[in-house]
């Protein structure tokens, strides 16, 4: 069995609302030093397979198709 985890993140060039709105949160609750907060997933995903290349590849397929919108963001995972 392989354990994956993934990372969904917004692209650079995508503005973020949402990252916005807790930054400007975070500035009223008095942490002036946060200069910027981009919002994203974060998933776990168990796989019943020990090949390694296999579950690169199947991962792939999962967050082209499902996991992450890839017009507006990126993602990458860690295999353990």
């Amino acid at each position: 069995m392989i354990k994956a985890t993934v990372y969904v993140t917004i692209k650079e060039s995508v503005l973020d609302p949402q990252g916005n709105a807790v930054q400007g949160a975070l500035h009223s609750m008095g942490f002036e030093e946060v200069s910027k907060v981009r919002i994203g997933k974060y998933l776990e995903v168990e796989l019943d397979t020990d090949d390694r290349t296999e579950a690169e590849s199947r991962l792939k397929a999962m967050c082209e198709k499902l996991l992450a919108n890839t017009v507006v963001e990126d993602y990458r995972f860690e295999l353990k």
